[in-house]
């Protein structure tokens, strides 16, 4: 009998493989924890951007034959590009199979309209100033590597972990901004549009909440992210949950032939919405 937890959908996006900062043995941990009957990636799993023939270890490798094993397997596959793997955007409407590549998707499920896509088309500093948003990239990218190095320090003095991008986050008005702003600007086209739910990635931020817009209300959903997050949303039951997988210290080690860790299940956290 299999130990998977059966799910509807599941949702991940902004994996990042190919930089420093992916958690992909986690993402393995968690792939292998799931039997989804729908796998939606919502964009910047391949980062293109970063690419390097330098950096790209087994465990990134892993999570693409993993995600191709679910496919044999017969779970629908759909990758949703983003800005970071926006080379794949000229492949919009590829199928085989049960894969598909494409830009957005729209299901219908359980009577509610759902919409899917990455959200950097709603970014004005994607849409204006992508060298900008590159170059921000790269920066992010130093940020995590710094940032885990000092929380191994921190660790080893039995020390709170911090995050440094999160700190900026909350910290800086401009990034509160934008972020709500996005948010704002996600859920009244999808009321616009006509849809009841709308799931994006992109900013990096997990969430689900609902938006009223005018006589209308929508359900945002966001996946998270892979960086830091370590999130992904799930769908069983008629209800969406916002999943947490836990950090493994592993992840501090940079050998590619390290042995995947086994993850501590005690410490997962899957949160639900509605809240109790």
């Amino acid at each position: 009998m299999s130990d998977k937890r059966p799910l509807d959908i599941a949702v991940i996006s902004d994996v990042h493989l190919g930089i420093y900062g992916c958690h992909a043995k986690e993402l393995i941990q968690y792939l292998d924890s799931i039997a989804p009957k729908i796998l939606i990636l919502n964009g910047d799993i391949i980062d293109i951007w970063q690419f390097s023939k330098r950096y790209f270890p087994k465990a990134h490798t892993k999570v693409i034959r993993k995600i191709l094993k679910m496919i044999g397997k017969g779970t629908e596959v759909y990758y949703l590009t983003g800005n970071h793997d926006e080379a794949l955007r000229k492949y919009a409407g590829f199928e085989l199979g049960n894969f598909t590549i494409d830009n957005k998707l729209v299901l219908e499920v359980d009577g509610k309209r759902h919409w899917f896509f990455h959200g950097d088309v709603y970014d004005v500093t994607m849409k204006n100033s992508k060298w900008l948003a590159k170059l921000g990239g790269k920066g992010y990218d130093l940020l995590i590597i710094l940032n885990r190095l000092v929380n191994h320090l921190l660790e080893s003095l039995g020390r709170e972990k911090m995050s440094f991008s999160k700190k900026v986050k909350q910290g800086v008005k401009s990034a509160v901004k934008f972020i709500s702003d996005f948010e704002q600007t996600v859920a009244e086209i999808a009321a616009d549009k006509e849809f009841d739910v709308v799931c994006c990635g992109h900013i990096h931020q997990p969430l689900i909440k609902e938006m009223q817009v005018g006589d209308k209300t929508v359900t945002y959903l966001n996946s998270g992210d892979w960086v830091e997050s370590l999130t992904s949303l799930e769908y069983i039951n008629q209800q969406w949950t916002l999943y947490q997988h836990p950090i493994t210290k592993a992840r501090i080690v940079l050998a590619e032939d390290e042995d995947d860790a086994n993850p501590d299940w005690d410490i997962q956290r899957i949160i639900t919405f509605p809240g109790a």
